[in-house]
């Protein structure tokens, strides 16, 4: 009896408690949500919570494993998650334009996910094999390499959301390693005086005959439509004006649970997944939007805590990128939802159904709580 309370104990002590307390709190947020979202509880609604907790015993295995070991499987998780995307460019599956999908007989992944994380343990793994104190310019550039390789690999897909995840994922790592702040300097200017100048020819460059060269047209049409949504309100424009009605008319209170007539009504497109924030922003209100923003905010300081107290390089610089790239999903999925960033198919964390990212993100929370808890170099034998 003794044993089984040690190991309950040992089971238990892996979690960081408060990180933990803000999932719960999220989830639940996301289940209530999602229950008004499908109008009851359907197929989905119980596919969410398998979802849900299939995320949590990922979570509960990754957080168990000491970073040591984590450290030591990056370059080969990033093989291979490089290998598979590879396959999919000559095997995969194509859906909707896109070929994101690899069928293994068994299951069926969308490898592109699974870069997500390789791509800022391998990163950080590199810079901890580094001796140097300060970042070289060869050191610079074998980290762009390693970053470049899968991100034009899921651009070509295309899939130009995971790209973006997978490219500030890395660069995140490049940047806690002692990348330069005034290298990023002539990097701003340049992407301020592109969008201005875009926002400046917008009637000239938006017009059906012109073409951007280097983007699809489908990935044009957002862009225009974030630039002008009433120019096509009843096509291109019609998810983020719609989406932008439910959350404005929302209030401050709220319409109440169950009571948004913008969703259960049909207008909002792709209610459970991307634009999950427009159904709850308009049951809930600005109170309750600004209440999920604080929780998001929390789970950040939080990660950003942890990474602040590792004692290796590779967990300070992989703790420190999860938490800013899960910065970058929220920022994203509601810029999208309020119609001041293009619509890129980003899920909002822990809310939008969806399997495959909440795998990616309790494995990402697993990272964190196990380099939180083997900090102590006599915990991590």
């Amino acid at each position: 009896m003794k044993q089984y309370f040690r190991w309950v104990l040992k089971v238990l002590t892996v979690f960081d408690w408060p990180l933990l307390a803000l999932l719960i709190l999220m989830a639940g947020l996301g289940l209530v949500i999602m229950h008004s979202a499908v109008g009851g509880t359907d197929w989905r609604f119980a596919s969410q919570v398998r979802n849900y907790s299939l995320a949590f015993i990922a979570l509960w295995f990754v957080a168990a494993v000491p970073p040591k070991y984590w450290l030591k499987l990056s370059p080969a998780l990033y093989v291979v998650g490089v290998l598979l995307l590879v396959a999919v460019e000559f095997f995969g599956e194509t859906s909707k334009g896109a070929t994101r999908w690899l069928d293994l007989g068994v299951i069926r992944i969308q490898p592109s996910e699974m870069l997500k994380l390789t791509v800022p343990m391998m990163l950080a793994w590199y810079f901890q094999q580094l001796e140097a104190k300060r970042m070289r310019l060869l050191d610079l550039l074998a980290a762009i390499i390693l970053l470049a390789i899968p991100f034009v690999l899921i651009v070509r897909q295309p899939d130009l959301g995971t790209a973006l995840l997978v490219l500030l994922s890395g660069f995140f790592v490049i940047y806690f390693a002692g990348l330069s702040f005034r290298l990023l300097v002539p990097l701003g200017v340049v992407m301020a005086v592109g969008l201005g100048t875009m926002v400046y020819f917008e009637t000239d460059i938006c017009k059906p005959e012109v073409d951007w060269v280097v983007m699809h047209e489908y990935q044009k049409n957002r862009v225009c439509t974030l630039l002008n949504p009433s120019s096509d309100p009843l096509g291109k424009g019609f998810h983020t004006i719609q989406s932008m009605i439910a959350i404005g008319s929302g209030g401050v209170y709220g319409k109440g649970y169950m009571e948004g007539t913008q969703a259960h009504l049909d207008f909002v497109p792709e209610r459970t997944t991307d634009f999950i924030f427009a159904v709850y922003a308009e049951e809930f209100g600005l109170y309750g939007g600004v209440m999920l923003l604080v929780l998001f905010a929390l789970f950040i300081v939080r990660g950003l805590f942890i990474s602040a107290r590792a004692t290796t390089q590779f967990g300070r610089l992989l703790a420190g990128a999860l938490s800013m790239t899960f910065f970058v999903y929220v920022f994203v999925n509601i810029g999208m939802v309020t119609g001041i960033l293009p619509v890129v198919g980003v899920p909002l964390p822990f809310m939008s159904y969806g399997g495959t990212a909440l795998l990616t993100l309790g494995i990402a929370c697993g990272l964190l709580m196990s380099i939180n808890h083997y900090r102590q170099p006599s915990q991590a034998r």
